[in-house]
């Protein structure tokens, strides 16, 4: 009876979320073909005339479910992750994080059985005396981690979460995430992190001054200001009494010609071969080879450029579960230096309509509530200086509305010393069917769209004027020209200009391969200081210095061709344990100057006007390539 129960209340919230979809959400313009039966059901008709309904889903498992199941007893910790249907293991440890720099728990030699969705864990026994590393027995404050396995061999999550007490116990304040740095400058950074309950949170730097939250929340983003460039700086964070402590390093003047490494990485979603291989939708064993490689090699901060988890969700809740298992990876290091990401299509979150098939899938809507852009933007810390949406477009449907996703921390720019780094997301308005459904609507994986692009030659004619700024990295997920696993689309389609996107079910001017040719264009004959082009989406390492000579067309098009001023080097690194892809042999083949499937993190090492680049396997930190980018 209690499984039945639980799968009736599982069936029971898609019910209620679907009929609060339709009962109380806009269709957007931008999409067609979409109405409301006078029954009050959503569906798509297609082409044939079918009506395709909306798809009713249960969540899996979501990030609410792993975080608000435990409770405090009289001898230790309850969990109740509310899923009589789930069976298996949890392992459970303390953390220390006054023993290490990077603290993570040290689990016990005996998990908890976790028997219809229950487990228990007896702290007292099994924690104290010689096991006590922590001194909770005289603290009266626990810190544990915990890790979900099913009996299936998933990993679910690793949370961590505070006991008051030495029996009974209390569930306290904690912070579950975090803390991680942000947005660096030279007079300071953002301090983010998440909380199990509504707290007050408070930053201390260097035993002196004191930042903090402006009223109590579950989300903290404390800006520190005033601070002293390029140098460390110990930070404290407080909550309820308890505190941890790290480092950060301020960035740079831009006037300034330091010498400094920073590193960029994509494609970390799960990976083959098991265990923490797939750490529900990350490949957490890779990502961490890859934080312990760039804390050994001193960066200051790493670019990654999409496809963190495996995505392509229905529920926003099961989403925040994978993004939740890519900060939790990456918080020990993440305490240090900033992991700046950028969406790709696997960040993917949908409004699907049922075939039986692959469907109808159209980024999620309402836009500004739970759009993939959305969703993306309140799980992480990125700079708010990009284009604003697609709304006022030539092709945009009503103007006096807003009818598309915001690009808010999903496109955008930012500064280091020298260097500019601007980030675009190839992915914006995703809808993975646009091929197979034009008359839904929805953006093409690759198309940088019209305000975006017009964002992105205002911007780079603004660094263009900067005298501080001496060389600029464009990052966007898909490949310009792909070489391994992306042939058939990114940039390039297979050599068809036939794809572009379809708004309200007409499609626009350009195809992608004229759009690829814009985009070249800026990056090239209209910039002086573009050097590379940083992409993910293939899972592999590969760089071409595109030049004047290099086949980028296919026999017989049509269109105009770009002529190039001067070389630009396009670097690929989807090496970050989603699985392997091999090379194939498009075009430009021949400009191809390395390919490689080890796992990989890139290295820039910057002194003044020169870079050079290291490429290192993070799992043996075999190096995998080397030379001068400048």
């Amino acid at each position: 009876m209690k499984n039945n129960t639980t799968g009736m209340v599982r069936v029971l919230i898609a019910l209620v979320s679907t009929a609060a979809l339709v009962a109380g959400t806009d269709i957007p313009a931008v999409y067609g073909n979409i109405s409301i039966t006078q029954t009050g059901e959503m569906v798509f008709q297609d082409r044939d005339g079918l009506a395709l309904p909306l798809l009713n889903k249960p969540q899996e498992y979501t990030l609410q479910q792993m975080r608000s199941a435990a409770v405090g007893t009289e001898t230790g910790i309850r969990f109740n992750f509310a899923d009589s249907t789930l069976q298996g293991l949890l392992y459970y440890g303390l953390i220390n994080s006054a023993d290490a720099r990077y603290s993570n728990p040290i689990y016990y030699h005996t998990p908890a059985e976790l028997t219809a969705g229950i487990a228990e864990i007896n702290i007292k026994k099994r924690l104290s005396g010689k096991y006590d590393f922590t001194n909770w027995e005289k603290s009266g404050t626990v810190l544990l981690g915990y890790r979900l396995i099913t009996d299936q061999g998933q990993f679910l999550y690793d949370g961590k979460i505070r006991l008051k007490g030495t029996g009974p116990f209390e569930v306290a304040a904690c912070i579950v995430e975090g803390p991680f740095v942000n947005l660096l400058t030279p007079e300071g950074a953002t301090i983010s992190f998440e909380t199990n309950f509504p707290v007050v949170g408070r930053v201390r730097v260097e035993n002196s001054s004191i930042f903090s939250d402006q009223r109590p929340d579950v989300h903290h983003e404390i800006k520190l200001t005033g601070l002293s460039a390029d140098r460390d700086y110990e930070y404290e964070v407080e909550i309820d009494g308890v505190s941890e402590r790290y480092t950060f390093h301020t960035a740079p003047r831009p006037d300034k010609k330091t010498t400094f490494t920073f590193a960029y990485a994509s494609d970390s979603r799960s990976g083959a071969g098991g265990g923490e291989r797939d750490l529900y939708g990350v490949n957490k064993y890779m990502l961490r080879r890859i934080g312990a490689a760039v804390l050994d090699n001193k960066v200051r901060f790493i670019q990654f450029t999409g496809d963190l988890v495996s995505g392509y969700k229905y529920n926003k809740g099961e989403l925040q579960l994978q993004y939740a298992n890519w900060k939790r990876t990456i918080e020990p290091f993440a305490h240090y230096i900033p992991f700046i990401p950028v969406m790709g299509n696997h960040e993917a979150l949908g409004t699907v309509f049922d075939n039986g098939g692959w469907g109808v899938f159209l980024d999620k809507f309402p836009f500004n509530e739970v759009s993939s852009e959305k969703v993306f933007a309140d799980n992480f810390v990125n700079p708010l200086n990009g284009p604003l949406s697609e709304d006022g477009s030539k092709y945009d449907p009503d103007p006096q509305a807003r009818d598309f996703p915001p690009y808010a921390e999903t496109a955008y720019y930012y500064t280091y010393g020298n260097v500019a780094i601007i980030a675009l997301n190839s992915d914006y308005w995703y809808s993975p069917s646009i091929r197979r459904y034009p008359e839904g609507g929805g953006n093409l994986h690759g198309y940088i769209m019209d305000n975006q692009l017009a964002w992105c030659r205002r911007t780079l004619e603004k660094l263009e004027q900067d005298t501080t700024i001496e060389h600029i990295f464009v990052t966007q997920h898909t490949p310009i020209l792909p070489n391994g696993g992306h042939v058939k689309d990114d940039m390039w389609y297979g050599g068809n200009n036939g794809p572009r996107p379809t708004i309200a079910g007409k499609p626009v001017d350009k195809g992608i391969i004229q759009r690829r040719d814009e985009f070249l264009d800026l990056l090239i004959n209209q910039s002086s200081k573009v050097i590379a082009v940083l992409t993910g989406d293939e899972h592999n390492y590969n760089r071409l210095l595109l030049t004047s000579d290099t086949v980028i067309y296919p026999e017989g098009y049509l269109y105009p061709k770009l002529e190039l001023s001067r070389p630009l080097w396009l670097i690929n690194n989807g090496a970050a344990g989603a699985p392997y892809y091999a090379r194939e042999y498009p075009p430009w083949s021949d400009a191809l100057q390395l390919f490689s499937t080890q796992n990989a993190v890139v290295l820039f090492k910057v002194d003044g006007q020169h870079i050079r680049v290291e490429v290192l396997n993070p799992d043996t930190l075999e190096k995998v390539d080397a030379f001068v980018l400048k």
